[in-house]
Parts: C-alpha cells; structure tokens; sequence
C-alpha cells in the first residue's frame, strides 16, 4: 500500500468544535480552554483531532459513537471524570438513563464487576445531578470522583 492508496482522514477544527458545543456545550471548551497554560495547543489538538477527526468519519452515528465511548472509560477504569462528562454527553443527544446504565451493566462479565460499579456509580451522580438541577437546587460541582471541576481536564 502506498500512500496515493490512502484515503485522506477527515482534518476539520471548524466541524470539531462545532460537534464539541452540541455534545458538551460551552463548559467543555472552558474546561479545555484550561489546559493552555499547561499545555499549550493540546486541548486544540484534542478537539480538531478527535471531534474533528474520528468523530468526522461515516460509518457510526453519534448516538452509536457515544455507546463505544461509554463503553471503553468504563472498562478502562480511573477516569471517571471523562466517564461522567460522556454520560452527560449521551443524555444530550437522547440517550436515555436506562439504555445508558445498560450499557455499563452489559460490560460487568467483560472488563469486571468492580468496573462496572465504578461506571455505575458515576452515572447515578450524573443522573443525580441531572435531577437536583431540574427540581431548581444548586448540584454540587463535584462528580462521583471528587475532584473539583476546575481540576477536571
């Protein structure tokens, strides 16, 4: 295979951020907008190279991309504060709580219960959180894994 074989992968900031704002909203460009006086041009890189990049290629619909993303920060473990934020993203495009809390339970025999609670366990906070906001009472900036929002990345 040379690289005129190639199919040219789709490259487009514009688009990348474009999809960030409908997935996330503006608190997900705040929150990478942070990460400039540490690491300059990465929260760019990750935003045209991922929204803009691999979320751009045909073959999966977002709802069905949401799914995997659910799926592989549950079954690698430890970030939850990515995991919550892909909750919250999956109940933006109409997800809803029970196909998401499925997706996590189906993963129990395949990366481990103890996983899978962890997984669970974020998204009860999220839908927590969801619910104290629509009854009108402030929710806590704090997601299931204790780490303050200005800290999460």
């Amino acid at each position: 295979m040379t690289p005129t074989d190639l199919i040219p992968a789709p490259l487009d900031r514009e688009a990348g951020y474009a999809l960030l704002a409908e997935l996330a909203g503006p608190v997900a460009a705040d929150t990478l907008g942070g990460l400039d006086g540490l690491a300059p041009g990465f929260a760019d890189w990750i935003v045209t190279s991922l929204f803009g990049g691999t979320y751009q290629r045909p073959g999966l619909a977002l709802r069905d991309r949401q799914i995997a993303n659910l799926a592989a920060l549950t079954a690698l473990g430890g970030v939850e504060p990515q995991l919550a934020e892909h909750v919250r993203n999956g109940l933006r495009i109409g997800m809803t709580r029970e196909e998401i809390t499925e997706v996590i339970v189906h993963l129990a025999p395949y990366v481990g219960v103890p996983k899978a609670l962890a997984g669970l366990r974020v998204a009860t906070a999220i839908f927590t959180a969801a619910d104290t906001r629509a009854a009108g009472t402030p929710a806590s900036d704090t997601p299931a894994s204790g780490t303050p929002a200005e800290a999460r990345a």
